[in-house]
């Protein structure tokens, strides 16, 4: 059978997990670097670039701008694009679920030029290059 809560547990909970009391207490988007810029209480100042962050990625300038910070002070919400950003995730470096995480690492990896891999193409073009696709 399910268990519901009461406020005080619910409140009791809540503080227990509140990274040491540290919130957001400003956040706004800086149009000339393109980052999300957060005050916390601690007196920490947090950047991060808003279109590497899933959900943000393909966001307008006038989107970005208008942000909330949720009750709690432990997330961002961006109410025009329906996204949150959960603080203590993004401190620990995560800026989308995992796949998301995982194609934009592929998409970077898979677009750099290193010494072996012109090497690698080099090599190739003497034998012809790559194979012709069969129609």
């Amino acid at each position: 059978m399910d268990k519901f809560i009461d406020k005080a547990e619910f409140l009791e909970a809540t503080q227990k997990g509140d990274n040491n009391g540290i919130v957001a207490i400003k956040a706004i988007y800086d149009l000339l670097s393109g980052r999300v810029l957060v005050d916390l209480s601690s007196g920490v100042l947090v950047g991060f670039k808003a279109r590497d962050f899933q959900g943000l990625d393909k966001a307008t300038d006038a989107d970005l701008a208008k942000i909330t910070i949720t009750p709690s002070g432990r997330g961002l919400y961006f109410e025009s694009l329906d996204v949150d950003v959960y603080l203590p995730s993004l401190l620990e470096g995560f800026m989308g679920s995992r796949s998301w995480m995982a194609s934009q690492m592929g998409k970077k990896g898979g677009s750099s030029t290193t010494e072996a891999k012109s090497k690698s193409s080099r090599e190739n073009g003497k034998l012809g290059g790559r194979p012709r696709n069969a129609a």
